[in-house]
C-alpha cells in the first residue's frame, strides 16, 4: 500500500466551562465536544525520498514544520524510526483559527493515516497519548463524536448522541487568537459557568431543548467583547429560528442549532445577505468517527 485517503472533521463545542488557572500555565476546562459534517480531506502518499512534503490548496496556510500536520508526521516518523517519506495532499474545507480544531483535527487524521499507511501499529489511545504533546484537541480528534472533555481536554468521557437537527455555522471575516482568549480570561473572576452536568443529562434524555437551553461558553466573555459581530450573529440565527446559538471553542465561529432544514437555511442566506460572515456552512452533527 503506498497510497491512502483521510478525512478530518470540524468540532464544535456545545458546553464550554475553564474552572481554573492551574500553577503549569494550563486551564481546567469542562467541556462537551462535538463533531460537525464539516471536513478537510488528506491524501498520505509513501515517498522514495525522505522527508514531510505537504501540498494544500489553501494558500495562506503554511505547510513547512510550523504545521501541525508535518509535527504529527514528523512526532510518528521519529517514534518509530521510518526512514521513508512521505506527501500530504490537503484539501482544507474547515474555517481556519475558528475555534473548530482544524489544525488538530488535520493532525489527528495524519496519525491516523501514517499509522496505517506505514503500519505502525499504533493503537488509538497510544496516538492519543502521542497527540496531547502537540495539542490538547487531538485526543479528541482521535474519536470525534459527543464527548465530555476534562483536564486540559485529554480526559475523555463518551456521552449519548445529540438528536437530529441542523445547524448553520458561520465565521466572521477575522482570525482569533486562541492565546490571546485565554491570557485574557480570568477564571477566577467568572461569575458565570454553563451547566455542563445538566447538558450530558439533557444528552441522556435525548432532548434537544434541554441541550438548547443550557449552550454556555465562558470564552465569550474575552472574544464577544473584542468581536460584537459574534454577538450579531447569535441574535440574528435566534431571530431566524434558533433554538439557540453560541460561540464555539475561543471564537470567531459561531453556531445555531435548528430543528428544520429550511428553516436554518433560511438564517445562513440571511446571515450571508447582511455580511456578517465569510464562510457559512449548513449541516449536522456528525458521529461516525469514532472506531
Amino acid at each position: 500500500m503506498k497510497k491512502i485517503t483521510g478525512k478530518a472533521y470540524a468540532k464544535i463545542n456545545i458546553g464550554l466551562d475553564v474552572l481554573r488557572r492551574r500553577e503549569d500555565g494550563y486551564h481546567e476546562l469542562k467541556m462537551i465536544m462535538q463533531t460537525v459534517d464539516i471536513c478537510d480531506d488528506l491524501q498520505f502518499e509513501k515517498t522514495a525520498e525522505p522527508g514531510i512534503v505537504i501540498q494544500s490548496n489553501h494558500k495562506e496556510l503554511p505547510v513547512d514544520g510550523s504545521n501541525l500536520i508535518y509535527k504529527a508526521a514528523d512526532l510518528l516518523f521519529r517514534e518509530k524510526g521510518i526512514t521513508e517519506g512521505v506527501k500530504i495532499t490537503l484539501v482544507k474545507r474547515i474555517p481556519i483559527a475558528a475555534g473548530m480544531a482544524g489544525g488538530s483535527s488535520d493532525a489527528a487524521a495524519t496519525m491516523r493515516g501514517l499509522n496505517e499507511l506505514f503500519r505502525m501499529e499504533y493503537s488509538i489511545r497510544e496516538l492519543q497519548e502521542l497527540g496531547v504533546k502537540l495539542g490538547a484537541d487531538i485526543p479528541y480528534c482521535l474519536v470525534g463524536g459527543t464527548m465530555l472533555s476534562e483536564g486540559i481536554g485529554e480526559i475523555l468521557t463518551p456521552l449519548p448522541t445529540p438528536p437530529d437537527c441542523f445547524l448553520v455555522v458561520a465565521k466572521p471575516d477575522i482570525d482569533v487568537s486562541t492565546g490571546f482568549v485565554y491570557g485574557n480570561l480570568h477564571a477566577d473572576r467568572l461569575t458565570y459557568h454553563p451547566d455542563i452536568d445538566g447538558m450530558i443529562e439533557a444528552l441522556r434524555e435525548g432532548s434537544l431543548s434541554g441541550i438548547t437551553d443550557r449552550l454556555g461558553n465562558v470564552l465569550e466573555t474575552v472574544t464577544v467583547r473584542e468581536y460584537p459581530v459574534i454577538e450579531e450573529l447569535k441574535e440574528l440565527m435566534r431571530s431566524m429560528g434558533a433554538e439557540n446559538a453560541l460561540m464555539s471553542g475561543s471564537g470567531p465561529t459561531v453556531f445555531g442549532i435548528f430543528r428544520k432544514r429550511e428553516t436554518a437555511e433560511s438564517a445562513a442566506r440571511a446571515i450571508e445577505d447582511k455580511g456578517l460572515a465569510g464562510q457559512i456552512f449548513v449541516t449536522t452533527f456528525y458521529n461516525g468517527i469514532t472506531e
